[in-house]
């Protein structure tokens, strides 16, 4: 049986590779409007924050999304996202890696 290719993204924070499905996708869009993308298929500029909530506020602590979409993202964004990636952390740990 063929091995399918796993498609891989870059985490802003930390610069390493992870397998797709276990990053979050945030978007600034053509209105420079930045949010989170569950779907990952929204238009706009993407950028990937891993699944874990230490490295989402150490981009909060090193203004990573700032640098990713050159302009300055609000503190409550990064609360948001912080808040994201605490519940899908949670999901994981209680459903397993099976489930988005």
């Amino acid at each position: 049986m063929h091995q399918r290719k796993v498609p891989m993204r870059k985490d802003i924070v930390s610069g390493d590779m992870f397998p797709k499905k276990d990053l979050i996708r945030v978007v600034k869009n053509k209105e420079n409007e930045v949010t989170i993308d569950p779907t990952g298929k929204q238009n706009g500029r993407g950028a990937y924050v891993t699944i874990d909530t230490a490295t989402a506020k150490k981009a909060q602590h090193e203004h990573s999304l700032d640098k990713a979409f050159g302009m300055k993202v609000d503190d409550a964004f990064y609360e948001e996202l912080i808040a994201y990636v605490d519940h899908q952390q949670a999901r994981r740990e209680l459903f397993g890696d099976n489930h988005k």
